[in-house]
């Protein structure tokens, strides 16, 4: 069972030199026709669903897609598994390919929440990204976004840039804060293979900002974020008091959801847990929707091993960290005696503090976070 849903919409009008993820540029009639592939998979699967908690629009840019596409999805979506009264229903969003009048479709069609991929508000930066949008664009979009009636905008920014300096970042994140957004994303820019950056620049090159300076980007945000009324609540999300993330929070905390569409992820609580995905070409899965047999790829059927691995470095992304009592019900084992030695050793080196209730990462444990979960891979 489960009772959130991820859809995936792989179209982008350019793809930007940094993104790894599945998605390409919209075909003739790719748009007009990807939503009834949707249904057709919802279908497969609203047997197992219970009223949703949440709906998150991912991508690619969803926001190609016509508010009247998506109000019909909804309304779908709600006939075919139910909707629960408060869940929370995310868009993402390129300012690029949005304006006054599609924001307002948006919110009618029972959108509530907007994630802003501003990325930047340096338009050589955004240039530099591959971006389509301009400053100006961003910021327009945030004000029509509110005309439109979202009480909840969210906004992406990177930081670690070609080139960025630690005062060029602070301008980002005065920028951001001066918006008034309830929730800001912050992640260091990471060069994925098969992308152009990947041609572009290797992990050494001098152009990128070294480990040191990164480290003062993160405590940067950390430091104006906070200061500003932000919760820090996980490694790169901050938000105002109430506005987390549920939809995200929920795969920290492993939450089954369902993903739809090409390319989607899936996690489901069957046993200690099993993921998968969805096709990876628009054609395969067009055909295997039709067909009513839809394939699972990369399919991880998760030993008890593994689902406590994932308890540990899912929930340690969390400022609330891993709760002790949370994990031996699950497990019905206690946390010190599975990974006993290894939380002692990143204790002792600052990485992680504990209590009675919880283990959390320390500030220097975010920075680090990716050597503090390895250390839980067995």
């Amino acid at each position: 069972m489960y009772n959130r849903l991820y859809i995936h919409v792989p179209f982008c009008r350019i793809k930007c030199h940094y993104c790894a993820f599945i998605s390409r540029p919209p075909e003739e009639n790719d748009l007009a026709e990807y939503p009834a592939l949707l249904l057709k998979e919802l279908q497969l699967h609203a047997s197992d669903a219970t009223p949703l908690a949440s709906i998150y629009f991912g991508g690619g840019t969803p926001s190609l897609l016509q508010p009247l596409q998506l109000g019909r999805l909804l309304d779908e979506i709600a006939r075919q598994t139910g909707i629960s009264e408060n869940a929370e229903i995310t868009l993402e969003a390129n300012p690029g390919t949005v304006d006054h009048v599609s924001l307002k479709g948006f919110r009618k069609a029972g959108i509530n929440r907007l994630s802003l991929g501003i990325q930047s508000f340096d338009d050589c930066f955004l240039q530099c990204l591959g971006r389509i949008h301009t400053s100006e664009q961003s910021c327009q979009a945030f004000l029509d976004a509110r005309e439109a009636g979202f009480n909840n905008i969210s906004i992406d920014l990177i930081h670690s840039l070609p080139g960025q300096s630690l005062e060029q970042w602070r301008s980002e994140l005065l920028s951001a804060i001066k918006l008034c957004p309830e929730h800001i994303s912050v992640y260091g820019l990471t060069v994925e293979e098969g992308t152009p950056f990947a041609n572009r620049y290797h992990p050494d090159s001098p152009e990128l900002p070294d480990e040191d300076l990164s480290a003062d980007m993160f405590e940067l945000a950390d430091d104006l974020l906070t200061k500003n009324d932000f919760e820090h609540y996980e490694i790169a999300n901050y938000a105002r008091p109430g506005y987390r993330s549920q939809h995200n929070s929920s795969y920290w905390l492993r939450d089954s959801y369902r993903g739809l569409g090409v390319a989607a992820h899936s996690f489901l609580r069957e046993g200690y847990g099993i993921r998968f995905r969805n096709p990876e070409t628009l054609e395969d899965y067009a055909r295997q929707v039709t067909s009513g047999q839809l394939e699972r790829f990369d399919v991880q059927q998760l030993t008890q091993l593994d689902a406590m691995a994932e308890f540990m470095f899912l929930g340690l992304r969390l400022a609330d960290g891993v709760n002790k009592h949370a994990f031996e019900h699950e497990f019905n084992l206690t946390l010190e005696s599975v990974y006993g030695s290894e939380t002692a050793d990143l204790i002792r080196l600052g990485l992680l503090v504990s209590d009675r209730n919880s283990l959390t990462l320390t500030r220097r444990g975010m920075m680090l976070s990716n050597q503090v979960f390895t250390r839980f891979l067995k």
